[in-house]
Parts: C-alpha cells; structure tokens; sequence
C-alpha cells in the first residue's frame, strides 16, 4: 500500500467541483459536489444524535434502499438540522436537480449539510449552485482539493487523504476528503467524511467495512464532546479499477480494509488536529488493557476531559488530570500499577510508574508537551488489548468561535 496525492478524486471514474453559491459565506466556495462516470455501491455511517438533520435521513434512505448511487452534493453554512418537513423537502428538490443537471437516474444523489443548526436552506442558491458545478466537473486533483476547501466551515485547512494497493492484479485507489472542527463527538458509527473508491466490491463489504472502521478512526476521536446533528460518513466504490469483486472475506477484502483504515484514520486525526481554536492534536494510547472495550472507554474519557485539555494547551504536565480521567470512565483497573508517559518530536519522558509520580524534569515535560502533536501512554498492565484516541487542546479561541458563531 502507498500514500498518494488527492483525495475525493484519485480514484479512477471519479470528478469534483465547487463553486460560489453564497449559501451563507459571502467571499468564498460552499458548495461541492463529488460525481463518478458510473453508478456506484454506497455506503454510509450516521449520527446516533436523537435530533437528526434532514440530510442525514435523506442518505439513510438512499444507502438503505440498495439503489446505486452516482453524485453527492454538500453545502457549507447552513445544517439544514432541525428544519421540518420543509428542511428534508429540500433534500429532494437537491437530488431532483442535480439528477437532471448530471442526466442520472432518480434515487442516485446523496446530499450533504453542514453549518448553522435551525436555518433554513436557500433552495434557489441551492439549484444555481449545482447547475454550475455540473457544468464544471473535473478529475482532476485540483478540483478534488477545490471541493475539499468548499465543505469547511471553521476548519483552517482542508482535509484529505488517498492511498493506492494492489488487488488480483489491478490498481486501487481510495481517496477521501473531509470536514470538522468543532460539535466533534461522533458516536455513529459538525463532522463529513466522504470516501471514494474504484474498487469492485459487494454493498454488503462495503457497509460491513466502513461500519467497522468508524470505530477505531472517526467514533476515537473528540473536540468538544457534542455529537452533531449531521454527522456523516459516505463511502462511493464504482468498480472501474477492474479488479476481481471482492464477495467475500479474505486477503483481498482484508486488504481493502487495511487501506480504507490508513485513509479514514488520516482523516480522522486531521479533524482532531484542526478542532476549534487548538494549538495540539492530543493523542492517547491505552496499553495493556485487558479488553478493547476497556482501553476504548479509557483513552476517550482522558480526550474529552476538560481539564487535561486544558493542562496541554498550558504545556502543563498535570498527569494527576489524566489519572482522574481514567478514574471516572466506569473502566475498572488498578491506579497503582499505571505508568504513564509523554511523547512528542521533543523525546519521550516517563513521569509516572505504578501510580506514583517520578523525579522528573518539569521544564523537559514543557518542551514535549510544546509541540504541535502531544501523546500520552497509559499502560494499566491487565493484558494485551489497546487502543488510541485523538483529541485536541482547549483554548481560548475555542470559546471565542463558539461564542458567536450564528453572527
């Protein structure tokens, strides 16, 4: 397997584009749409939010339906969550126009919404803005990191992520792009993560794939600890690698899962790298657990812990904040017999064995904990189960942007 360039585009049959449509931002691209020259097999994950955007039901029912899917169309500013009968009517009046801007058959679009939560969807900027991209598409990786830029709302850089391995001989690529900074808890499995393949493989691997890959990439992550309303995971595999379907489990889908892992994974951790107003991606890595289960809730409970995200912001090494964290998971473990230890570019520094702090230099913990990407290990010494979360520091900023985010 290898890392290329690109995302939404790298695979074969795929284009994108964006445009303008001043659905909400007045100086800059908000929408996108992602387009294969053939149907595709589609397959989704959704928020588990009790209050779901229409968008999502909409591509619930598509996915759901086992009908092919062939575009996507994404809007940035507006959530379309919370909007009644008339919120999911403009889903529809969506995928009618862009299957009649791209001649493709009812019931293959997907939509995609992200943005301010109660708003109504300006329907007319909507079809205006798909008219244009329709007649705009393109394959190349110019116009797959245009469309990635057209889906960010308070992210500050785009996102995305392509990788190419080798099946029955045949090439293939997946690629992806995504977007999310902040209403970043996502337990589906405001975040989107759209991923393209020119895999041959059936819709039940597909979903079976995806279905299990959120859960060590997009549901281990965290911002702010708020599920949105619109999160949304689409994965699109067309076929025109050529490669012998893959119908069953094997090393050819074990393959496919290990490269949808690399993508989805790269993607997940640049959404935690980019939450709202940080400084550091935070990651914690939960060693020697007795189960999965128990080293998941570990790792998640020290990311979304408030007081931990503030001590990296502070470049503080308060590990008396972690151990609290992992306290209250509702995991079960020993706290005198965990060793916890800092890494960063800066070195890897020790500072507590078996639940007591060691004699540990403060001012190198502040130079480790000074980088851009900051890891915490935690080995509970139960057995051999592990498991790694990403999260990010809480700043200042954060509460700036979110304190004022409608106006």
């Amino acid at each position: 397997m290898e890392r290329i360039e690109g995302g939404v585009t790298a695979a074969k049959g795929f284009q994108a584009a964006s445009c303008a449509a001043q659905i909400k931002y007045k100086d800059r691209p908000d929408m996108a749409m992602i387009y294969s020259q053939v149907p595709c097999k589609s397959a989704g994950t959704f928020t588990t939010n009790l209050v779901k955007a229409a968008p999502v039901k909409w591509d619930r029912e598509q996915v759901d339906s086992g009908k092919d899917a062939q575009a996507v169309v994404v809007n940035a500013g507006i959530a379309n969550a919370c909007t009644g009968k008339e919120g999911f009517s403009y889903c529809r009046q969506t995928a009618e126009a862009a299957c009649r801007a791209l001649d493709i058959p009812e019931g293959s679009v997907l939509v995609a919404s992200t943005g301010v939560i109660g708003m109504q969807l300006p329907i007319q900027k909507i079809v205006a803005g798909i008219g244009k991209m329709a007649a705009s598409l393109e394959d190349t990786l110019e116009a797959g990191e245009a469309a990635s830029r057209a889906i960010m709302t308070t992210d500050t850089k785009n996102k995305q992520a392509a990788v190419q391995f080798t099946v029955g001989g045949k090439t293939v690529t997946i690629g992806g792009m995504c977007k999310g900074s902040g209403m970043i808890h996502p337990n589906m499995c405001t975040m989107l993560s759209f991923v393209t393949t020119d895999a041959a493989i059936s819709k039940e691997l597909l979903q079976e794939a995806l279905r299990e890959d959120v859960e060590d990439t997009y549901n281990m992550i965290s911002v702010d600890g708020d599920t949105s309303t619109n999160d949304t995971v689409l994965l699109l595999a067309n076929g025109m690698a050529g490669n012998p379907e893959i119908l069953e489990k094997g090393p050819d889908y074990e393959a496919f899962l290990e490269a949808l892992h690399v993508v989805n994974e790269t993607l997940a951790k640049k959404m935690a790298g980019d939450g709202e107003g940080c400084t550091a991606l935070f990651e914690v890595k939960v060693v020697g657990a007795e189960t999965k289960a128990q080293a998941v809730t570990l790792s998640k409970s020290v990311i979304t812990s408030s007081l931990t995200k503030a001590a990296i912001f502070g470049h503080d090494a308060n590990w008396g904040r972690i151990l609290c964290a992992m306290g209250y998971s509702g995991a079960q473990f020993d706290p005198e017999k965990v060793d916890l230890t800092f890494m960063s570019q800066a070195g890897s520094l020790k500072i507590v064995e078996d639940g007591v702090t060691l004699d540990y230099s403060e001012e190198e913990a502040t130079k480790i904990l000074s980088q851009p990407e900051v890891t915490v290990v935690a080995d509970v010494k139960m057995g051999q189960a592990r498991a790694t979360a990403w999260g990010c520091d809480l700043t200042f900023d954060y509460v700036k942007i979110n304190a004022d985010y409608r106006s």
